[in-house]
């Protein structure tokens, strides 16, 4: 029996308006004009006569109609998926696509990725690099998401990776001096480096029992490894995070000073849909992820 369809697209940028009550996020998320967004809705709206959005002054509504309609259709565009993933995964096609923040990527999972590529040369990591953590499966693109938080995803499969301490570091020749670096209260004759993914000065200076220094006096940058790259430069003091400075200390390039060291509230995780944990590209990339984790040099 001839199956009646609308038109798909039309399905596609409702199913996004709807999920989003927002014709200008669905416009974003497809990568299209808010008007054509409209255009689509109402092309819908007129194939299957009935209304499926209440405009109103403060944003959009479904109707009754619309919101059972949204349920069944976001079912049946998840079986398109997983069937395609399916077939996909039959025949031959091995590609991985993970997400993770900029600075984790550049700094620890780019070296290593050639590691991975020797031990398995059928799987392509595709790694895209995010500014923030955000929903990176809501299109269902992404297969892993390499996360730094407190690991509570409800709806997830949550590994945890690495804990990591946060301590002040620097090069060997700004802590030689002059003025040497000797003592947590040396600092107030340096700059501080300011990274707004880990704790504040303050909280460190606090912690030593160190007064006098302004914690929040000195360039600030909003990735981690652009205040890593300053601290190696020569340009101040900067805290350091464990994990990604692991490697700059075991080449020489930066020292730490002082031995005080604070574990940060926040870890490393390996995150995936819980559909997609006992793939089988999924898991050897979680083994290994797991594997280098556990190899890190101490610092």
């Amino acid at each position: 029996m001839r199956r009646r369809l609308p038109p798909l697209n039309t399905l596609r940028v409702f199913e996004s308006a709807a999920r989003r009550l927002s014709f200008t996020r669905a416009a974003e998320e497809l990568h299209v004009t808010q008007a054509a967004v409209s255009h689509q809705v109402k092309a819908l709206e007129e194939w299957l006569g009935t209304p499926l959005f209440m405009r109103l002054k403060r944003g959009l509504k479904l109707t009754d109609a619309a919101e059972r309609y949204l349920e069944e259709i976001s079912d049946a565009f998840d079986l398109i998926a997983n069937s395609t993933a399916a077939l996909a995964r039959h025949e031959g096609k091995r590609v991985l696509a993970v997400a993770t923040l900029d600075s984790f990527a550049s700094i620890w999972l780019l070296p290593r990725l050639s590691l991975f590529r020797r031990g398995r040369p059928d799987i392509d990591v595709r790694v895209v690099a995010v500014e923030r953590e955000i929903d990176v499966f809501e299109d269902g693109e992404i297969d892993i998401d390499l996360r730094y938080g407190d690991g509570h995803w409800p709806g997830l499969s949550v590994t945890k990776l690495m804990e990591e301490d946060i301590f002040p570091v620097c090069s060997s020749a700004l802590a030689a001096g002059p003025p040497a670096l000797r003592e947590p209260a040396d600092l107030k004759r340096h700059t501080l480096l300011h990274d707004v993914m880990t704790m504040d000065w303050n909280t460190w200076l606090a912690e030593a029992g160190v007064s006098g220094v302004d914690g929040k006096r000195g360039p600030g940058f909003n990735h981690s490894y652009l205040v890593t790259q300053a601290a190696i430069n020569g340009e101040g003091v900067a805290l350091g995070r464990s994990v990604l400075v692991a490697e700059a200390i075991a080449r020489g390039q930066l020292v730490r000073p002082f031995e005080l060291r604070i574990p940060s509230a926040l870890s490393y995780y390996l995150v995936c849909p819980v559909s997609l944990a006992a793939e089988p590209t999924v898991a050897a990339f979680r083994e290994w992820m797991v594997e280098q984790s556990q190899q890190l040099p101490s610092v």
